[in-house]
């Protein structure tokens, strides 16, 4: 009887200890194990692997399951694999689309079964599945970018003219008429004027775009620019590049064409990649937009979270946002400038970067 006794106790010592540990795996596991896709572009671009990473890390941190997978700057291959998080359980989704208007379809999936939607830093369009909308204040990346133009160039006071060539993004990203509009608002009073002049004439943003932000294709445009208007020794004086991976093309065809340090032409940029910054330190690009994807990461974690509760989601844009089917409501976080004076501060004493990359 004492031994039966003695057995009943034991297994009901092991049964709590059990209990324990699964309690505790439920807290660890956080929001009770739910699973959190994660869609991102490609894995091409620098800053799309620290998107992912960022995003994976502080959702991790929290307590979810976290699904990332990069496309490859393929729309099928983002598109299927959706559908996998979709059929695989995942209880919210976060997408970086490549191409903001094909993934209605899809979505719909999503949203018959109930999963929101968090479109990332590309607004998704033509579809209602959308709930939220998380990213850096676009217009004002282009504002920032005018800005510098015109403060560097102190077109209040000088006489001019420059000469300016523009180039922006990708036309199947919605962000990139927001980046080529914010920066336009703050030239084009110049270019009417006259102070500034746009040498070869294309303005419009058909004419300056790029398809998919390919650094060869701003390359091949620039050194078409500069073999068509320049070659006659006219200066350039600034190039408007609404990122990094245009910019970084445009830095090519430039060094190719003869231009050195001393006679660089200004050149913005967005993102902050290493080898802009490097080429911001060697004087052949003047300043990139700092998107820091940390601050954005935790801002969508915060947003999960209230999703996942059900609370009121954090947002802080109930007007700019407008995908075709309504106002996707939106949460913009505000980016600056980094250049040659404050990338320390910004990049390297704020974790960002280390000295060793940037060497």
């Amino acid at each position: 009887m004492k031994k039966r006794l003695l057995a009943i106790v034991l297994c009901l010592m092991m049964l709590s200890t059990m209990l324990a540990g699964c309690s505790k795996d439920a807290q660890t596991s956080g929001k009770g194990g739910k699973k959190i896709g994660v869609a991102m572009p490609t894995k091409d671009l620098q800053r799309w692997n620290q998107d992912g990473e960022n995003m994976k890390k502080e959702l991790e941190e929290a307590g979810y399951k976290v699904d990332l997978q990069y496309a490859n700057n393929e729309i099928a291959q983002q598109v299927s694999q959706i559908e996998n998080m979709i059929t695989g359980g995942c209880d919210a989704l976060v997408i970086a689309s490549i191409d903001g208007g094909s993934l209605g379809t899809v979505l719909e999936e999503a949203k018959k079964a109930k999963i929101p939607v968090i479109a990332y830093d590309r607004l998704i369009m033509g579809t209602d599945a959308v709930s939220y909308y998380a990213t850096f204040d676009n217009y004002m990346v282009g504002t920032i970018q005018g800005q510098y133009i015109v403060d560097q160039l102190d077109l209040e006071n000088a006489a001019g003219p420059f000469n300016i060539e523009l180039f922006t993004g990708s036309p199947d990203d919605n962000n990139a008429r927001y980046f080529f509009g914010g920066a336009m608002d703050i030239l084009n009073p110049y270019i009417d004027s006259g102070k500034l002049n746009v040498v070869s004439g294309q303005k419009a943003f058909e004419e300056v775009a790029t398809l998919n932000w390919s650094t060869e294709e701003a390359q091949k445009r620039m050194e078409n620019l500069l073999t068509a208007y320049y070659a006659d020794g006219t200066k350039l004086d600034v190039v408007l590049s609404s990122n990094d991976s245009c910019a970084i093309g445009i830095t090519n065809a430039l060094v190719n064409g003869g231009y050195t340090s001393e006679n660089f032409p200004i050149l913005t940029g967005q993102d902050c990649d290493i080898t802009s910054v490097k080429n911001i330190l060697a004087g052949t690009q003047s300043m990139s937009i700092f998107k820091d994807t940390r601050t954005l990461a935790a801002q969508v974690v915060k947003m999960v979270n209230s999703i996942m509760k059900g609370e009121e989601v954090p947002i802080n844009d109930t007007e700019t946002y407008d995908n075709g089917t309504g106002i996707v409501p939106t949460y913009l976080c505000e980016p600056v400038f980094a250049d040659v004076d404050n990338y320390k501060e910004l990049l390297i004493d704020s974790g960002y970067y280390t000295e060793d990359q940037l060497k």
